[in-house]
């Protein structure tokens, strides 16, 4: 079956969300967007990651479905004291307010879906790339 990768939120839906993860070629592709959370797909390149950053307010579940990396945690930018290997099948819990990252370790692209409460992307969010996301405004 074909993903249609677009958002879908406000309404029921009903997805394979490894084969929407490892299918996702792009950056990152939101999914669903609801009032009180997200859904979105990534796919981070060999040697990059998903960028050091913070959810004010927001809590995370990130799900590694292929490759391997290392995320990195801590209470500030400069203080990121959790760090640990993950790879397929691993599950992040990213606390609101703490900063975090994941890089990519391996030789191919790191696929995972994450859920955010509440939304922190715009509804709709498509990034091919992470220089798209970096550049975007809307982004933090």
């Amino acid at each position: 079956m074909e993903i249609d990768y677009k958002d879908h939120g406000k309404k029921p839906y009903i997805i394979n969300i490894e084969d929407a993860t490892t299918g996702n070629d792009n950056y990152r592709t939101t999914i669903w967007t609801g009032s009180k959370l997200q859904v979105t797909v990534m796919s981070i390149q060999p040697g990059d990651d998903i960028g050091l950053e913070v959810h004010e307010g927001i809590d995370q579940f990130i799900r590694i479905e292929e490759g391997e990396g290392v995320c990195k945690m801590g209470p500030s930018k400069d203080n990121l004291h959790v760090q640990q290997k993950v790879m397929d099948d691993d599950a992040v819990f990213v606390p609101a307010d703490m900063w975090h990252n994941i890089e990519n370790t391996g030789d191919k692209p790191l696929r995972l879906y994450t859920i955010y409460a509440g939304p922190d992307h715009l509804e709709g969010t498509v990034h091919p790339t992470h220089e798209d996301a970096k550049n975007d405004p809307n982004e933090h």
